[in-house]
């Protein structure tokens, strides 16, 4: 069946379910911020018989308006895309609430989080790791996951057969470019997942912050090019002399604010990392580190 275009807009204040398609519905948690846009986007899938997928943070508001949501249904499954604090804590006590299985991604690192002062000690123990492929079925609806590290190593995004729609997480968002911050995020990873997503016939993405992306294919291969120019960039920037990481950033992302520059510089790392693997640049001890010195081979 093909889904009805109800509200795309990134539509309803915290709290609020907002119904998105006939199988479709969104809890916003209130947890805005620069690297979660107007908050979490919690998606219940189904109607009696329901998944939930990426419960967000432990935010008592939150968790009480999930329930609310839910309050004649049964919760089935919980998935999660992957484990970065605004898309998992409230796993467990949804989990408890409701009886439901907490299925998805595999336990990760914090690594990335911690990197921008963002890790929670909320614990991630799934019911059931899901494989590249496995389905997941409820009254009306199939989910199944596909494996996307990248923006994190564990990353899975999960796809509504029945709407070609996929839920991508924080793989791919509409409203901002994802952050790949080393070791836990891979750059060539990353382009490597964005390169099987236009192997795909997705109708559109439902992403973990943000509206949707309504026209996947023509949205991911500009992400692409978007990579390869700020490739191009920071080779721009190198030459025979070794230069620093906060000086790479700082010529190629002018008029930055200065609470996103760390997360720059790790989104830099990334690139040099998949650079250095490919042979086009190399670091003046040898190691490719945040505190390495960069210049061309």
């Amino acid at each position: 069946m093909s889904a009805p275009e109800f509200n795309l807009a990134l539509e309803g204040a915290p709290g609020e379910t907002v119904r998105l398609s006939p199988l479709v519905r969104r809890v916003l948690a209130p947890n805005p911020g620069p690297f979660t846009y107007r908050g979490t986007c919690t998606y219940i899938v189904g109607e009696g018989d329901v998944a939930v997928i990426d419960p967000g943070p432990a935010d008592a508001a939150h968790l009480s308006a999930l329930r609310h949501a839910v309050r004649d249904e049964r919760v089935s499954h919980i998935l999660v895309t992957h484990t970065h604090p605004d898309h998992y804590p409230a796993a467990a006590p949804l989990a408890e609430a409701t009886g439901a299985a907490i299925l998805g991604c595999a336990p990760g690192s914090d690594a990335a989080s911690r990197a921008v002062g963002a890790a929670s000690d909320a614990p991630y123990r799934p019911d059931r790791i899901l494989a590249c492929g496995e389905r997941i079925e409820g009254p009306g609806y199939t989910l199944t996951a596909l494996a996307t590290p990248g923006h994190a190593a564990n990353h899975l995004c999960f796809e509504l057969q029945e709407e070609r729609a996929l839920f991508s997480g924080d793989h791919v968002m509409a409203w901002s470019t994802s952050v790949v911050i080393p070791p836990d995020g891979d750059m060539g990873d990353y382009m490597a997942s964005l390169r099987l997503l236009l192997e795909r016939d997705d109708r559109l993405y439902w992403p973990g912050h943000g509206g949707p992306v309504k026209a996947p294919k023509r949205f991911v291969r500009a992400l692409l090019q978007h990579r390869r120019q700020r490739e191009a960039a920071i080779l721009g920037t190198l030459g025979p002399e070794p230069r620093s990481i906060d000086d790479i950033v700082l010529q190629i992302y002018q008029g930055i604010s200065p609470s996103l520059l760390e997360a720059a510089a790790q989104s830099t790392l990334a690139h040099l990392i998949d650079l250095a693997a490919r042979g086009k640049v190399r670091s003046d001890t040898g190691d490719v580190t945040r505190k390495a010195r960069f210049l061309r081979p």
